[in-house]
């Protein structure tokens, strides 16, 4: 069976390599530190991030990313969207002249504004289409307990992504394929900025009402960019659009989520970050998500109003207020009509 490195032991990282090697798919999980891989192989654990959690046998660590994915024909990638641009320019050099790459971060890079899968392309000097992308309701501690989920596999080459969902599909892990990478990424960044909008409607003590309207208004939004980017709408309709959005939103495990009710209750943000030992993405990248819409001239007031509580300071109630007060309009304004 075809070999696999995960490169990240993070939380995501850990659990999706857990599945692999569950299924008896030789992989290897890369720690940036030697003490985590080594805990990793002798303990079966990953304390850092799912302590509670027992890991399959057959799942090896190392911290020597040479090792790690020399010769390894299908490399997955773990790493913070802050980080990925490094990591995968040290990658490039050491990977297999036709190794196939498949993105896990969900964000979009600050500066460049590119997608992950871009970045990946870009900085390891690999083709766009042996780049391919995961994304789905996928809670990290539910994937690594073996519980039943659902994702789905992007890439531009078709035949490439059916290859990976051979490889990844398993016993409760069900892989679906897609075309459409660039709906699938957007999906799964614009995810986290919705979801701390809804931690934040949690932490103000709203109703489920309240809640739902922010979920389906805020996957309006994520279409509407995705479509003027050239996605195809119905992709919002499946597991990456709305499937990741529902898990992402409605879930206490949701590290994004965490940071809007926080927010909402009262916290500063700077304290509720302090407090965390894993990176909720939407934090860094709901800044990159405003550049794209406002470049691509899309009204995304859901997302705009989380960047002003981000980072400006502004007060959750008054953002709650904006909001509400904003000229109603078509249901699906820039979307059906694009």
């Amino acid at each position: 069976m075809t070999e696999v490195t995960v490169v990240g032991a993070g939380s995501w990282g850990t659990a999706f390599a857990s599945v692999l090697a569950r299924k008896g798919v030789p992989t290897m999980l890369w720690a940036r530190r030697e003490d985590c891989a080594e805990r990793i192989n002798a303990e079966r654990r990953n304390p850092d991030y799912l302590g509670e959690v027992e890991l399959p046998s057959g799942l090896r660590a190392t911290a020597d990313l040479e090792r790690a994915v020399a010769g390894v024909p299908v490399v997955v990638l773990g790493i913070p969207s802050h980080c990925f641009r490094d990591k995968l320019r040290e990658l490039g050099p050491l990977l297999r002249a036709d190794a196939s790459l498949v993105s896990l971060t969900k964000g979009v890079e600050r500066d460049t504004l590119r997608r992950m899968s871009e970045v990946a392309s870009e900085a390891a000097g690999v083709e766009p289409d042996r780049v391919s992308v995961l994304s789905g309701p996928n809670l990290a501690k539910e994937v690594a307990r073996g519980q039943p989920g659902a994702t789905v596999v992007a890439c531009a080459d078709e035949a490439r992504a059916a290859l990976l969902q051979g490889l990844f599909h398993a016993p409760t892990f069900r892989v679906y394929t897609n075309t459409d990478v660039c709906g699938v990424e957007i999906g799964g960044a614009t995810k986290n900025v919705v979801a701390i909008a809804a931690g934040i409607a949690d932490g103000l003590g709203y109703g489920e009402n309240a809640l739902a309207a922010l979920v389906t208004r805020g996957l309006v939004e994520i279409t509407r960019l995705g479509v003027a980017l050239g996605a195809s709408p119905i992709t919002f309709a499946g597991l990456a659009g709305v499937g990741d959005l529902v898990a992402t939103c409605m879930s206490k495990q949701s590290r994004n989520h965490h940071v809007g009710e926080e927010l909402g209750k009262g916290r500063s943000l700077d304290d509720i970050i302090a407090s965390m030992s894993m990176v909720a993405e939407g934090v860094k990248s709901c800044a990159g998500i405003m550049q794209l819409a406002d470049q691509a001239e899309v009204d995304m007031p859901i997302a705009s109003r989380v960047a002003k509580v981000l980072y400006e300071g502004a007060d959750v109630k008054e953002m709650v207020d904006d909001l509400l007060g904003r000229a109603p309009e078509p249901e699906f304004l820039g979307i059906v009509d694009a």
